[in-house]
């Protein structure tokens, strides 16, 4: 599987790609990854690609002429020309089963906005898939593009090690969650290990996990939303995070 990365920050994946199940991935050539500068493809001696929106407003708007040259000249250096992925807050909710979507795609090509987002005419021109990894504003489309590389190369086969260890995780059935998991030691601090799950009974274990996977999910869609809910002072030492207010 072939992914073309088209970014105004290609040094932000340099470490991204040295590690983990996609270095490994890269080094058996199951996955590319390519890199690209998408002001490069600028008009300006200065390498330019944003400017003031028309109207007036706050901040600045990625210029059409950059982005789309870049996208396809990009498209130009393989075949097939790929699926353009439009990173925004305004596209399709990331979810396991678009996820799955994504992963029967040859190439992708993974189109990292910045500032005030995009020039409409990149929209209109080259009709992309617009995806948005949640209802939250990221400073650029990078780690949005990180993300989607992350959940797809998990579904390319030879990436796990183990293929087995897709097939109940949380999300696979919209809503569902994985049962609980444990290993050594047997006792931390007071908190055992359930001890069906040290009998060596596989029945018992299995009806053990379904249970507890029922009970996982149901918790999760009774648990309030923090954006519902009153606002209020964390406890000290609270979980909540720091930015929780505008995250």
């Amino acid at each position: 599987m072939r992914f073309d990365v088209l970014t105004l920050f290609p040094g932000l994946f340099d470490s991204y790609l040295r590690h983990s199940l996609l270095e490994d991935a890269i080094a058996k050539g199951l996955v590319q990854v390519h890199l690209w500068n998408i002001r490069d493809w600028s008009h300006d001696k200065h390498h330019k690609v944003d400017d003031r929106p028309f109207g007036g407003g706050p901040g600045m708007v990625l210029m059409a002429p950059p982005v789309v040259e870049c996208v396809e000249a990009v498209q130009a250096q393989a075949q097939p020309p790929g699926r353009v992925i439009l990173l925004t807050p305004a596209g399709e909710r990331l979810t396991q089963p678009l996820v799955r979507r994504l992963a029967q795609e040859p190439r992708l090509l993974l189109v990292c906005g910045r500032y005030e987002g995009f020039d409409e005419r990149i929209r209109d021109i080259l009709h992309p898939w617009e995806i948005s990894i949640g209802d939250y504003i990221c400073n650029g489309g990078e780690v949005p593009a990180m993300v989607i590389i992350d959940c797809v190369i998990r579904l390319v086969p030879g990436v796990l090690g183990d293929e087995q260890s897709i097939a109940e995780e949380s999300h696979n059935t919209p809503g569902e969650l994985e049962y609980p998991q444990y290993t050594r030691p047997r006792v931390y601090r007071g908190h055992e290990v359930p001890p069906v799950l040290l009998s060596g009974n596989h029945a018992a274990i299995a009806a053990w996990r379904q249970e507890q996977a029922a009970l996982r999910s149901q918790q999760r869609r009774l648990r309030p939303s923090l954006v519902d809910a009153p606002h209020e002072t964390p406890p000290p030492h609270s979980s909540w995070p720091a930015e929780k207010a505008t995250s």
